[in-house]
């Protein structure tokens, strides 16, 4: 970090270059009185001159001039908010995301560079709220290496790998060729200073006479074009030396046979017009025949379309033409296949990065636009509409781990390996312990703790459980199990079954009613199905439930035809078939739940007592009195209904804090909890819970997250 060694008055020329507007006079000379006094800056004054006369001519917008002049003094809020000086929240951003770029700087310089720079810039894009801030930071990157030679050579060499590793190829992805060439350059002539003097005068002329050069073979062109009536775009630029470089190793070419130092862009309206300029260019100069390219009859795998073509030239010189129709040039530039894919030869990020840097790099051709015809820029308006549908944790060593929106920590763990997943006992994140089902942020530091043995667990592979989100982590738990003898799996299939079964009271169901919902030939392979998780054990319960409501018989007692009526008390919650105006109660002894079989029994003095068919209660007095049997079913209006709930675990600290975080992150409302010691046992304890449950899914789903959790060896139905 810099602090400033030039003199206040070339500060003062900086904060100029910022709009009165965007920033207020009272900070603009709190921003002076900090800088004379000597407060800490992130850089000297010439390079902040420097990255906002860079800034401007990215045609940035007022805002972002101000945050950049604000954020190179260090600790800027503390000191404003010390001073009673208020920074406006529309540059909180702005600075956020500046602090947020340092910070993966750091991160990366403390370990040697890191091993994965692509998903350091990708931990960068995720972490930037509004990507503005990503100019921001490639131009004072520019400026810090355009005064590099100050700095002793490691440092300078420092520097340069980073801008090479993270600060060139973003410049690249956002299209901002400018900066991206420079970058490049200043990199390669530090870290490979031998090479890049080699290839500099290894070069005919000097940068601007090849500049001078291609204008000259442009307007050449563009008459040639013009005098044929054809409308075109003739742009053209020389080539960067290490671009040359680059090119010069991939081809393992002598500078000498490169074509394409110099080169042209030609833009047309539509194909046929594109081959005939082509005749135009190869009739204007002599063609190179092994340098003809048609990627418009056979484009590129990523859907690249153009004509390239290389011709000797005025002065016998090789330069490179490409011919495209604008709708080519538009999807090169702005579509799936962007250029800087074609360019780096990644597939990296997905359709999701895509979209989020073909969208940046559109606001920023638009901008220059508007500029050149004297409108406000677009970026003025830019905000972070787009939401980046990947997380991007760090392991201890700071590699970035890329998982799907809503990722665990296990799934962090399977990212990594295999077995490291397979392995998994618990994890940290931040330093602190939490839950295998812990859904992870962005930038957050994860450890896993890892056992000797693999030893994965079955629960892992049923979704509601909520251990994984990433179906690719599923796979390679189920490919663990598949690997299991069929004995094992039936035996481990049968405990995950009768467990669910147990809680839906459906354990001695038959399944063979269900097998061919489930595409299972005998009981058997679809014990399997679930000891494998490709069938969870709550579908098979859904399914039985389906199956028991389904009606199968006429109601014990005629009863006259009626439309169905509901009840005063509960309505819209039970409705009795055929019977208006009749009190109906769920009963306490099974606590029917909203989607459940339930029946009626029509009691002497509390109207319509409502049970499960199941209950033992109810099955006594049917036995008794079968006639006052009433056929109910649920209704649309379904508050819930409150269910005990019986739990059997090991004594340990903090498990009632486990135990209720976990039902409040389910939405559950707890009535009432209550411990015991078990019986015969001082280490184990039993818990009794009243909570108010919406129906037998959300049942199901708090009774299997229940014993997910550490110690606890059983939940089920009080």
């Amino acid at each position: 970090m810099a602090t400033g060694s030039l003199t206040t008055p070339v500060y003062d020329a900086a904060l100029d270059r910022v709009p009165a507007d965007a920033l207020p006079a009272p900070l603009a000379s709190f921003w002076r009185r900090q800088a004379e006094a000597g407060a800490p800056m992130r850089d000297r004054a010439d390079v902040l001159a420097d990255t906002l006369g860079i800034l401007t001519a990215l045609n940035a917008d007022a805002d972002v001039l101000a945050a950049t002049a604000l954020d190179a003094l260090v600790d800027v809020d503390a000191l404003a908010k010390a001073a009673g000086i208020e920074v406006p929240e529309r540059l909180h951003v702005l600075l956020e995301g500046q602090r947020a770029a340092s910070r993966v700087w750091a991160l990366h310089r403390s370990h040697g560079g890191g091993r994965n720079p692509e998903g350091m810039r990708r931990l960068l894009l995720a972490l930037v709220r509004d990507l503005r801030v990503v100019p921001i930071v490639l131009a004072r990157q520019l400026s810090r290496m355009r005064s590099a030679w100050r700095l002793p050579v490691d440092e300078q060499r420092a520097l340069a790998k980073m801008t090479r590793d993270i600060h060139a190829p973003l410049a690249n992805r956002l299209g901002i060729w400018q900066l991206k060439w420079e970058l490049e350059d200043l990199a390669f002539r530090i870290l490979q200073a031998e090479d890049y003097l080699r290839i500099a005068r290894s070069l005919d002329d000097n940068r601007v006479g090849r500049e001078r050069y291609i204008e000259q073979v442009k307007a050449q062109l563009r008459a040639v074009v013009q005098a044929q009536g054809i409308q075109a775009d003739v742009a053209g630029r020389p080539k960067h030396i290490y671009s040359i470089w680059k090119k010069m190793q991939r081809k393992a070419l002598p500078i000498e046979e490169l074509y394409d130092l110099r080169a042209l862009r030609v833009l047309v309206d539509d194909v046929p017009t594109c081959y005939a300029v082509l005749g135009l260019v190869h009739a204007t100069w002599v063609p190179i025949p092994s340098e003809f390219d048609d990627y418009i009859a056979r484009p590129k795998p990523n859907g690249y379309r153009s004509l390239h073509t290389a011709v000797i030239g005025p002065e016998g010189k090789t330069v490179e033409v490409q011919i495209r129709t604008r709708e080519m040039h538009a999807q090169s530039e702005l579509g799936v296949a962007a250029h800087w894919r074609y360019k780096e030869g990644s597939s990296a990020g997905g359709a999701a990065m895509d979209k989020r840097i073909a969208w940046m790099r559109k606001l920023l051709e638009q901008a220059a636009e508007a500029a050149g015809e004297g409108e406000a820029s677009p970026l003025q308006g830019l905000d972070s509409d787009l939401v980046e549908d990947r997380v991007y944790a760090l392991t201890p060593k700071g590699e970035v781990i890329d998982l799907p929106q809503g990722g665990t920590v296990l799934d962090f763990a399977y990212a990594i390996h295999s077995m490291v997943g397979h392995r998994t006992r618990g994890a940290k994140v931040d330093g602190r312990i939490v839950p295998l089902t812990q859904v992870l942020k962005t930038g957050q530091r994860v450890e896993i703790l890892t056992g000797k043995e693999a030893a994965p667990r079955r629960d892992w592979l049923q979704p509601s459980a909520g251990f994984l989100a990433s179906s690719r982590s599923r796979d390679k738990v189920r490919a663990w199990f598949n690997k299991l003898d069929r004995a094992q799996n039936l035996k481990e299939g049968r405990e995950l079954l009768d467990r669910d079964l147990r809680r839906l009271g459906l354990l001695h169901a038959d399944l063979t009613q269900v097998l061919a919902k489930f595409n299972a030939q005998t009981v058997d392979d679809l014990l399997v199905l679930v000891a494998l998780g490709d069938v969870g054990p709550n579908q098979i319960g859904r399914a039985l439930l389906e199956l028991e409501k389904a009606p199968t018989a006429e109601p014990a007692l005629p009863l006259p035809s009626k439309a169905p009526a509901t009840s005063a008390p509960g309505a819209g919650e039970v409705t009795v078939q055929g019977v208006d105006n009749l009190l109906v109660q769920v009963a306490r002894c099974c606590q029917p739940l909203p989607g459940e079989p339930i029946v009626g029994y029509l009691t002497r003095t509390r109207g319509v007592s409502v049970h499960r068919p199941d209950c033992m209660a109810f099955l006594r007095l049917v036995a008794k009195e079968p006639a006052r049997v009433l056929p109910v079913e649920w209704g649309s209006k379904r508050s819930g209904q409150v269910v005990a709930i019986r739990i059997d675990a090991v004594d340990r600290k903090w498990l009632l804090k486990d135990i209720t975080t976990l039902v409040a992150q389910l939405g559950v409302h707890v009535l009432g909890l209550q411990s015991e010691q078990a019986r015969g046992s001082q280490a184990r304890v039993r818990i009794h819970l009243q909570a108010r449950i919406a129906d037998f899914e959300q049942l199901g789903l708090l009774l299997a997250r229940l014993e997910s959790l550490p110690g606890v060896e059983a939940a089920r139905r009080g």
